[in-house]
């Protein structure tokens, strides 16, 4: 499982006019089953994303993909961890240790 930490690099009205490409590309990992859980960070700095995948490079991949990242407006800090206790809703998403 992965932490996925978003810090924003430009102003936000450089941010907001990409909000709408952003969001799109959002629900498009939520379709894939990659992310769990997304939002903006308080104050508004940046955002936070909890997915899933099966390596590293995989999500990598996806974050090079948001339409921030392209367009050089956010920095994305990923943590991987393993998730070996959940609530019974991510049950599927727990891990062991090895």
């Amino acid at each position: 499982m992965f932490v996925l930490e978003l810090t924003y690099t430009a102003p936000l009205d450089a941010v907001d006019t990409l909000l709408p490409d952003h969001v799109a590309w959002l629900d498009e990992q939520y379709g894939k089953g990659i992310f769990l859980a997304s939002g903006r960070k308080e104050p508004r700095d940046g955002g936070g994303v909890l997915a899933v995948a099966e390596d590293r490079a995989r999500i990598e991949e996806v974050v090079a993909g948001d339409p921030f990242t392209v367009a050089g407006v956010c920095a994305y800090r990923i943590t991987e961890f393993r998730a070996t206790k959940t609530a019974p809703e991510l049950d599927r998403h727990r891990q062991t240790l090895g």
